[in-house]
């Protein structure tokens, strides 16, 4: 088996088990103390808002340009100069951040300056780490990237949330253990590299001003940061504002369900790294009839199995609320769950939009429409905080709204450059059988013990999805549920 095949299988297996060990968090130990949890999301989703402006898209660069840098012994020092960046970045962004708080005393009202001797320590060693993250996949490896980018933060919120509730130590303790776990995945992550290929740390600016390369070099990572900086923004401004405008308790009840809802997702984990081979290679023959086919495919398979999470969810909420703790907080904000359900069913529907534009010749529209979309959000947030008294509630619609319009931009770009759509009559008949599948499993009797209804009623979803999908042909699930398909799963 190849290195790509073998750590696309392991990247996948870390990806779901990271995912398991999250969702377990949210359902069975978060919800003891909402507030500390807000707290711990308000931390990191602010400092990776912070980090591409230290980073200025260097490690994206540490991609672009490693083949010929490599050919020319040069990739040390381009490894090395881009470390070197950063830090003098920081110290320039430190003093920035610092001279607007004192020239703006009002500023120093934020959570941000509150907690800075935190938050800002931990955007430097997250810069870093994004710079040697990039570094790694030059060598095909993508695996233990993963596990210090997707399972160091769950283990570093779950071990400093212990700690505070379970075990008594101060918030102090607890923040300091939070950021010692990034600390040693930024070491790990320089062993690791030096483990790969010894490091030979060289600062020689001489071949990068041969020929302005230099410049190339910069260009390209402006573009990688404006595209960085508003994905960032958009994926993380929500727990900054709840945080900063709301309170920490209900940025802890928002990211709890934010949590369990992004179940829905999990068939996406993965499948692009499968996907993005054919979908560039198709680009490149032009054949844009077989890209329809191959994107209407892709997007009813992530959301038809997302359908049947996310109607296997909304059942049974009501009832896992009842085994959590503070459960009676979640259940009253239940209406948060049901508007980004249907905003990440949406942004499933429309399949890999963003993948088709960043691989193509416009991949520098992606880079506008992601910085469109972190001002709409941005945007929204602010109006339905200072406009309406809707709390986490108005957050999650203005998510709903700015994600739309983002997806709906990037649907009609596509059609009009490659004649492609992703949406089928198929989907609507998914939807309506879906919901006529939580309406019956709402509307059958509840049994006194909550146990059987947290799995009776999604199990009765299941069956009438299996059901009418049989007769309806909505999506070939006979292809998946055969002894050849499951027993392949087990050949590496």
């Amino acid at each position: 088996m190849s290195v790509v095949a073998r750590q696309g299988i392991k990247y996948s297996i870390i990806g779901y088990l990271g995912f398991l060990l999250g969702t377990f968090a949210s359902v069975f130990i978060f919800p003891y103390d909402m507030e500390f949890y807000g707290k711990l999301r308000y931390i990191l989703p602010t400092a990776e808002i912070l980090v591409p402006i230290v980073v200025f898209g260097l490690s994206f660069s540490n991609v672009k340009f490693f083949s010929k840098v490599k050919e020319d012994g040069k990739h040390h020092s381009m490894l090395s100069l881009s470390l070197l960046a950063i830090c003098t970045n920081f110290l320039i962004f430190l003093g920035g951040y610092f001279l607007i708080n004192y020239l703006f005393p009002d500023l120093q009202k934020s959570k941000l300056w509150e907690m800075k001797r935190l938050i800002l320590p931990l955007v430097l060693v997250l810069a870093l780490s994004s710079v040697f993250n990039k570094f790694l996949t030059n060598y095909k490896r993508i695996v233990v990237p993963n596990i210090f980018e997707n399972f160091i933060p769950k283990i570093a919120n779950i071990g400093a949330f212990c700690l505070f509730f379970f075990v008594g130590f101060g918030e102090k303790t607890a923040y300091g253990f939070f950021f010692l776990m990034f600390l040693m995945s930024l070491l790990g992550y320089g062993f690791y590299t030096n483990r790969l290929e010894r490091i030979r740390p060289d600062f020689d600016l001489n071949y990068f001003k041969k020929d302005n390369f230099y410049r190339e070099i910069l260009t390209y990572s402006l573009f990688g940061f404006l595209g960085n900086i508003g994905n960032y923004i958009a994926i993380n401004i929500d727990n900054l504002m709840i945080g900063e405008f709301i309170s920490f308790e209900e940025n802890g009840i928002y990211s709890n369900i934010y949590s369990i809802i992004s179940l829905i997702t999990v068939p996406q984990m993965g499948l692009f790294n499968l996907s993005a081979p054919i979908i560039n290679k198709v680009l490149a023959s032009g054949d844009y009839d077989e890209l329809d086919r191959f994107h209407k495919k892709t997007s009813l398979s992530l959301f038809f199995l997302g359908l049947v999470l996310f109607c296997c969810i909304v059942v049974g909420f009501p009832y896992l609320a009842d085994f959590m703790k503070n459960g009676e907080d979640l259940r009253s904000s239940e209406p948060v769950l049901w508007i980004l359900g249907f905003a990440m069913l949406f942004d499933l529907a429309t399949g890999f939009n963003g993948h088709i534009i960043s691989l193509s010749r416009f991949y520098k529209f992606n880079i506008v429409v992601m910085l469109i979309l972190a001002v709409l959000t941005i945007s929204l947030n602010m109006i339905f905080l200072k406009y309406t008294d809707m709390g986490i509630l108005g957050i999650a619609v203005a998510y709903a709204i700015s994600l739309s319009l983002f997806n709906i931009i990037k649907i009609t770009f596509n059609y009009i450059k490659f004649k492609v759509f992703p949406l089928g009559i198929e989907m609507i008949y998914a939807l309506i059988l879906g919901f006529l599948s939580i309406n019956v499993a709402i509307l059958l009797p509840d049994f006194e013990l909550n146990i059987l209804n947290l799995f009776y009623k999604p199990a009765v979803v299941l069956i009438l999805l299996f059901i009418g999908n049989h007769f309806l042909r909505i999506y070939p699930l006979d292809k998946f549920l055969n002894k050849t398909f499951i027993r392949s799963l087990f050949r590496f």
